[in-house]
C-alpha cells in the first residue's frame, strides 16, 4: 500500500514537472511567434511634386490607433504586426494605404479633392458638383507684401471682380465690384464672409463715397484688421447659384475668406517679416509749373490788379507777394528798419529769390521711411486636435506727414474631436489700430456755383500739387486770414483714430449617423472706434476764428460772430482762447447664430444626394456719438475755455455741439439647398431662402422676401465618348443657372413706422428758445428689398492633360425694385420720398485662361490671363439727378445710360475776350447763365461714358527655376472716363500752383482761334461781374476736361528664392522675396498728365496707392 502510494506520488511529480516544462516551452514558443509576427519598418515620406520631405505626416496601423509621425527629415520608424497595413496621410495630400516593408520610400500626391473644393462659407462642395460661377484664389499667390489691406490683393485675380484703388490710405476700403454695379442709389459692395461669419462694417459708407477723402472713410473696411499671413484662400462667389445661400444679402456677390488652420503632426513656428519702402512722388510725373513760370503768371495777376498791397494783405489768403508786403510793413524797433525795404531793387530781389526757389513739396512732406510688418504663427496638432495661433505687429512711420499707423493682430483657431462623431471649432481674433491723419472737414459742394471745396484742407498730396513751388517751406504765409505754414499746421491739426475689433465664434458639429452632420455656429463681433480731431491752440484753423487784424478783415471773416440781439454789435470771436477737440465714436455689436443640417449619401454608387438646410439670425447694434469740445486749451493743461456766445451762435444757427444715435438691425432667415448628381455626369441644384428684416416696411410682403436658385451642370468628361477626345481635351463641364437674389436698401432710406424726434426750433431771439417734437421720417411701410434675376451660362475646359485650363461665363441680369427718390406733393412734410421705383439691367462675359507653357524638372513657366466685360443700363427711374450731380467725378444717373455716367457741359469755345462759353439748357451760348441745379432740361449735356470700367483683367507670368520664382503681373482697365482735376478758377492768389496748360492760355485777341484755355480775369472784370465764376467752374466740368480712364499697369514684379532644405537645417523653410508694387503705368491717356486714373484727388485723408519696394523674409522652425 505504502509502495503504491510512493509510486503514485512519483508519477504525479513527474507529470507536474513535465507539465511545467511544457508550459515554459509553450511560453517561449508564443513569445517567438509574437516576435515573428511584428516587423520593424523604416521609411521616408516626400512630396511627389517637390521631392521635399514632409514633416508631420501621420503613419497609422490599420485598424488601430497607434502610429507615429515623420520627423524634420520626413523619416519614421514603426513596429507593425504581421498582416496589418499602414495608412499614410497628411493635410492636403491623398491618403495612401500600403503594405509595410523594411525600408519604404513614400511619395504623397496633392489631394485633387482638396484643390477642387468650393467653400461657400456654409458648405464645402466638390467642384464637380458645384453649379455656380466661382473662383478660388490662393492667398499665397495673391497677397501683395507690404500692403496690409488684403482686399487690395484681389485686383486682377478673378474675372468679373473689379478692384479700384480710389484711395490708398490704410483703413479706407477699395471700391470693389463683383460683375459691376447692382444698385442705382444703394451700395454695390460685396458681402465679406470670414470663416463662415459675415463681416459687417462699423459704419455704413456707400462705395461711391470711398473716394471722398472724408474722415469716415478711415473706418470703412471691415477686414482691415485681418493679418494677411493668416489667410489661406479667397473664394469669390459671383452668380446667383453661388451666392443664393446668402439670399437677401448677396446680390452684389460674396467674398469668402478662409483662414489658416492647424495640421496634425509636429508643431511648427513660422515668422514672416516685411520691410517696405515707398517712393516719394516727383514733379516729373505731373504738369505742374516750376517756380519761374509760376512767378511769370503772378506778375500777370499783379498787372491785372489782383496782387496789390491793400487787397492782398487784407485778403484771406496770400503767398509770395503778400509776404513781401508784410515784410515791407514790418518794423523792427531794435534795428530801426523794416524787414524789407520798400524799394524797387529790394522787391525785385525778393521776387527773384522766389522765382528760382523751386520748392519740392513732395520732398518736404513725404518720406521713404520703412514700414515693417512682423508676424509669428504656431501650428500643430494630433489626430484629435489641431491648433493655429498667430500674432502680428505692423509699424508704419507714414508715407507722408501725419500718416503714422500701428496695427496689432491676434488670431487663434482650435479644432478638437470630442468624440469620433462630435467636434468643436473655436476661433478668436482681434486687432487694434492706432492711426493718425491730417485734420480735415467733410467735402462740400456749392450747388449754385458748381464749386467743390473743402475748408482747411491740409492733405499733403493735394497740397503738393495745389501749392506754388515759389513758396518757402519755412516761411509763414496767410490762409483763412491767419498765419499759415503747412509743416506747422500738420503738427497742430490732426486726427487720431483708434480702432478695436474683436470676434469670437464657436461651431459644434455632430454626426448622429454616417451621412448626416448637424452644425451649430454662434459668433459675436465687437468693434469700437474713436476719431479724435485735435485742432491745437496755435493752429491756423483755430487762429482763423479769432482773426481780426483790422476792420476790413473783421468784417470779411466768416468765422467771426455778430450778436443779433445787440444793436450795432461788431463781429467778435467765439474762440478767444484755445483750439477744438472734436470726437466721433462708433460702436457695433454683431450677434450671429446659425443651425444647419447636411445630409450626403450616394445610392448604388451613382446617385449622389446632398440635402442642406438651416436657419440663422443676426442682430447688429450700432451706436454713434459726436462731441464738439470748443475752446480746448491744449497748451494750458487741456482745460476748456468757452464763451456763452458760442452756444448762442449754435442756437441761432440751429446746430448741435453733441449728438447721439443708436440703431438696431435684426434679421432672420430659413434656407435649404438640394443637389442631385447622377454618375458624376449630370448635376441638378436648387436653393431657396426666406428672409426678413426689421429695416424693411412693416407689411409682411415688404419685410419678408423669398430668394431662390435653380441650376444644372453636365460633366462631359465623365461620358464614355469623351475618351476619344483625350488628351486633347482633358476635362469639360457645361453649367447654367437662373436665380433671384436681393439686398436691403441703405438704412438711411428705411423707416417702417413714422419717426418722431425731439428738436430745437429756430427762434430769432435765444430768450424765446423752446423744445419740440417733429415728424422726422414718414412711415415707409411698403419699402422692400432690391431684387435681381440673373441667368448664367458657363464652360470649364482643360486641354493637353490640363496644361491649358479655360473658364468662360456669360450672364445677363435684370434688377428691379431698386431704391430711388420720388418727388411727391410734400404731404406729410417730405417732398422727396424713397421708394422701390427704379430698374436696371446688365450683362457681361468673363474669361480665365491658365497655361503651363513649360514644365521641366528644374524649370516651369505658367501664364494666366483674366478678362471681364460688363455693361449696365438704367431702364426706369422716377426722378432725375441735377446737373451738378451728373458732371462731377462720381457721375450721375439717367435712364438709358450706365448706373454711374459722366456728363459734360458742352464747351462752345472762347469769345473774343478769352472768356469760356457754353451751351446751356435753353440752347444759348453763355458764359455765366448756367443752372447747376437744373433737373428737367438736361438733354443738352454731353454724355462722356461710365465712371466704372467696363473691361478689366490681368496678365501674369510665373517663372520657376530650382529655388527661384519670378512673377510678372500686369493689370488693365478700359472703358471708363475720368474728370480731370479742377484747376481753373475765376480768381487766383499767390499761393496757388498752376498747370502747364496755362502756358497756352488766351493772352490777346485772336488767341481764341488757337487755344481753348481761358484768359486769366482781371480784378476789374471780376468785380464788375462776379457771375463769371459760374463759367470758370463750368469749364472744369466741360467736355474739354475729360480723359479716358484706360490704363495698363505693371502691378507687381517679384523675385523669390527658397533655400534648399539641406542648407538650412534645423530650419524647415527659409525664403527671401523682393517685390516691386504699383511700379509704373505702361499705358494711360496722355491728357491725365500724371493724374492716377484710379484716384480722385479729393483731399482730406485720401492718397493714392504708392510705388513701393518690399523685402519679405520667411523662416520656419
Amino acid at each position: 500500500m505504502a509502495k503504491n502510494l510512493k509510486v503514485g506520488m512519483l508519477v504525479c511529480a513527474s507529470l507536474l514537472a513535465a507539465n511545467a516544462a511544457y508550459a515554459d516551452n509553450s511560453a517561449t514558443q508564443e513569445s517567438l511567434r509574437i516576435e515573428q509576427q511584428t516587423s520593424k519598418i523604416k521609411g521616408t515620406i516626400v512630396d511627389s511634386k517637390t521631392g521635399e520631405p514632409i514633416i508631420g505626416a501621420s503613419i497609422i496601423i490599420q485598424g488601430q490607433r497607434s502610429g507615429t509621425v515623420t520627423d524634420a527629415d520626413g523619416k519614421f520608424s514603426l513596429s507593425v504586426p504581421a498582416g496589418k497595413k499602414i495608412s499614410v496621410s497628411y493635410i492636403g495630400m491623398e491618403t495612401q494605404t500600403l503594405a509595410p516593408k523594411a525600408k519604404m520610400s513614400i511619395s504623397l500626391r496633392p489631394s485633387a479633392e482638396l484643390e477642387e473644393v468650393v467653400v461657400t462659407g456654409m458648405q464645402k462642395t466638390d467642384r464637380r458638383l458645384f453649379t455656380g460661377a466661382t473662383d478660388r484664389v490662393n492667398a499665397e499667390d495673391a497677397i501683395l507684401n507690404g500692403i496690409a489691406d488684403i482686399s487690395r490683393s484681389l485686383e486682377g485675380r478673378s474675372a468679373g471682380v473689379s478692384v479700384q484703388n480710389v484711395s490708398g490710405t490704410f483703413g479706407t476700403a477699395p471700391k470693389i465690384r463683383v460683375r459691376g454695379a447692382t444698385s442705382i442709389y444703394g451700395s454695390s459692395k460685396p458681402l465679406w464672409v470670414v470663416d463662415g461669419v459675415i463681416m459687417e462694417d462699423v459704419t455704413d459708407i456707400d462705395s461711391d463715397a470711398l473716394s471722398s477723402g472724408d474722415p469716415e472713410t478711415l473706418i470703412s473696411s471691415a477686414i482691415a484688421g485681418l493679418n494677411s499671413d493668416d489667410i489661406e484662400s479667397f473664394q469669390i462667389l459671383k452668380d446667383g447659384s453661388a451666392t443664393s445661400i446668402y439670399g437677401a444679402r448677396a446680390m452684389a456677390g460674396v467674398i469668402v475668406v478662409t483662414t489658416k488652420k492647424g495640421k496634425a503632426g509636429t508643431a511648427h513656428i513660422n515668422y514672416t517679416g516685411e520691410f517696405t519702402m515707398r517712393l516719394k512722388p516727383t514733379y516729373g510725373n505731373f504738369n505742374i509749373l516750376n517756380s519761374q513760370d509760376q512767378m511769370g503768371i503772378y506778375r500777370e495777376l499783379y498787372d491785372k490788379g489782383w496782387l496789390n498791397l491793400s487787397n492782398t494783405l487784407n485778403g484771406s489768403d496770400y503767398g509770395v507777394y503778400g509776404k513781401m508786403y508784410e515784410l515791407i510793413n514790418t518794423y523792427n524797433p531794435s534795428t530801426g528798419a523794416f524787414a524789407l525795404a520798400n524799394t524797387t531793387e529790394a522787391k525785385n530781389a525778393y521776387l527773384a529769390n522766389a522765382e528760382f526757389r523751386n520748392t519740392d513739396w513732395f520732398d518736404e512732406l513725404f518720406s521713404t521711411s520703412i514700414q515693417q510688418n512682423h508676424s509669428v504663427s504656431m501650428s500643430g496638432g494630433t489626430a484629435k486636435s489641431n491648433y493655429y495661433a498667430s500674432v502680428s505687429a505692423m509699424t508704419d512711420p507714414g508715407w507722408y506727414k501725419q500718416s503714422k499707423v500701428d496695427r496689432y493682430t491676434l488670431n487663434m483657431n482650435v479644432n478638437h474631436k470630442i468624440l469620433d462623431n462630435l467636434s468643436l471649432n473655436i476661433i478668436g481674433s482681434g486687432s487694434y489700430r492706432s492711426q493718425r491723419a491730417p485734420g480735415t472737414l467733410s467735402q462740400d459742394v456749392d450747388v449754385v456755383s458748381g464749386n467743390v471745396k473743402r475748408d482747411f484742407d491740409i492733405n499733403p498730396y493735394s497740397y503738393a500739387l495745389n501749392t506754388s513751388r515759389a513758396l518757402d517751406p519755412d516761411t509763414y504765409y496767410h490762409s483763412n486770414y491767419a498765419a499759415f505754414n503747412i509743416l506747422h499746421e500738420l503738427e497742430t491739426n490732426f486726427i487720431d483714430v483708434n480702432f478695436l475689433d474683436a470676434k469670437f465664434q464657436a461651431e459644434l458639429k455632430y454626426k448622429p449617423i454616417k451621412d448626416l452632420e448637424i452644425a451649430v455656429l454662434g459668433a459675436l463681433k465687437y468693434t469700437t472706434t474713436s476719431q479724435e480731431y485735435k485742432i491745437l491752440d496755435n493752429s491756423n484753423q483755430a487762429e482763423a476764428y479769432r482773426a481780426m487784424d483790422n476792420t476790413i478783415i473783421r468784417d470779411a471773416n466768416k468765422y467771426l460772430y455778430t450778436d443779433k440781439d445787440v444793436l450795432y454789435s461788431l463781429p467778435i470771436s467765439v474762440l478767444p482762447e484755445g483750439g477744438m477737440y472734436k470726437r466721433t465714436d462708433n460702436r457695433m455689436r454683431d450677434y450671429n447664430f446659425r443651425a444647419t443640417a447636411n445630409y450626403v449619401h450616394t445610392f448604388a454608387d451613382i446617385h449622389y444626394v446632398n440635402l442642406f438646410g438651416g436657419m440663422e439670425t443676426t442682430e447688429i447694434q450700432r451706436s454713434r456719438s459726436w462731441f464738439n469740445g470748443w475752446g480746448m486749451q491744449y497748451a494750458k493743461g487741456e482745460i476748456p475755455y468757452y464763451t456763452y456766445q458760442f452756444f448762442k451762435k449754435s442756437l441761432e444757427e440751429n446746430t448741435d455741439y453733441y449728438s447721439l444715435s443708436n440703431t438696431n438691425s435684426r434679421s432672420a432667415a430659413f434656407f435649404a439647398n438640394a443637389t442631385y448628381g447622377y454618375d458624376n455626369r449630370y448635376v441638378l441644384n436648387g436653393t431657396v431662402r426666406y428672409e426678413g428684416s426689421n429695416a424693411m416696411g412693416k407689411s409682411r410682403s415688404a419685410r419678408w422676401t423669398p430668394t431662390w436658385n435653380i441650376a444644372g451642370s453636365w460633366n462631359v468628361d465623365q461620358e464614355k465618348f469623351f475618351k476619344a477626345w483625350e488628351p486633347t481635351i482633358s476635362h469639360l463641364k457645361l453649367k447654367a443657372s437662373y436665380s433671384l437674389t436681393a439686398t436691403p436698401p441703405p438704412t438711411s432710406y428705411t423707416s417702417s413706422t413714422n419717426v418722431f424726434k425731439a428738436f430745437n426750433p429756430y427762434r430769432i431771439f435765444t430768450s424765446d428758445k423752446e423744445t419740440g417734437i417733429q415728424l422726422s421720417d414718414l412711415e415707409n411701410s411698403e419699402l422692400t428689398y432690391e431684387k435681381k434675376n440673373e441667368f448664367n451660362f458657363g464652360v470649364e475646359a482643360g486641354f493637353l492633360n490640363d496644361r491649358i485650363n479655360v473658364s468662360f461665363d456669360i450672364y445677363t441680369r435684370k434688377n428691379y425694385d431698386e431704391i430711388g427718390p420720388v418727388a411727391t406733393q410734400g404731404i406729410g412734410g417730405q417732398i422727396i420720398r424713397w421708394a422701390n421705383a427704379a430698374d436696371m439691367k446688365s450683362h457681361g462675359e468673363e474669361l480665365s485662361i491658365s497655361s503651363t507653357n513649360i514644365k521641366l524638372k528644374d524649370f516651369s513657366w505658367i501664364t494666366s490671363l483674366v478678362y471681364s466685360h460688363t455693361k449696365t443700363k438704367i431702364t426706369n427711374l422716377a426722378s432725375q439727378d441735377r446737373v451738378i450731380d451728373m458732371i462731377t467725378n462720381f457721375g450721375g444717373r439717367r435712364v438709358g445710360y450706365p448706373v454711374r455716367s459722366l456728363f459734360s457741359i458742352p464747351f462752345a469755345g472762347l469769345d473774343e475776350n478769352g472768356l469760356p462759353t457754353f451751351y446751356n439748357e435753353a440752347g444759348e451760348i453763355t458764359t455765366d447763365n448756367i443752372n447747376f441745379q437744373e433737373r428737367d432740361k438736361v438733354d443738352y449735356l454731353k454724355y462722356e461714358g461710365p465712371t466704372d470700367p467696363t473691361v478689366q483683367g490681368s496678365l501674369g507670368n510665373l517663372f520657376k527655376y530650382k529655388g527661384f520664382t519670378l512673377n510678372l503681373f500686369i493689370t488693365y482697365s478700359f472703358g471708363n472716363v475720368v474728370r480731370l482735376d479742377p484747376v481753373f478758377s475765376a480768381t487766383y492768389n499767390d499761393l496757388s500752383s498752376m498747370t502747364k496748360e496755362f502756358k497756352n492760355r488766351w493772352m490777346v485777341p485772336g488767341d481764341e482761334k488757337k487755344t481753348n484755355v481761358p484768359v486769366i480775369l482781371s480784378y476789374a472784370q471780376y468785380t464788375n461781374n462776379s457771375q463769371l465764376r459760374y463759367g470758370y467752374n463750368a469749364y472744369n466740368y466741360s467736355d474739354v476736361r475729360i480723359a479716358k480712364g484706360d490704363f495698363i499697369r505693371m502691378k507687381e514684379i517679384s523675385l523669390q528664392y527658397d533655400f534648399p532644405k539641406n542648407w538650412i537645417k534645423p530650419l524647415t523653410n527659409l525664403s527671401l522675396k523682393l517685390q516691386a508694387t504699383n511700379l509704373f503705368l505702361i499705358y494711360a491717356d496722355k491728357k491725365l498728365n500724371g493724374q492716377d486714373p484710379e484716384f480722385f484727388r479729393s483731399g482730406g485723408v485720401s492718397a493714392p496707392v504708392p510705388k513701393q519696394f518690399t523685402a519679405t523674409l520667411k523662416v520656419g522652425f
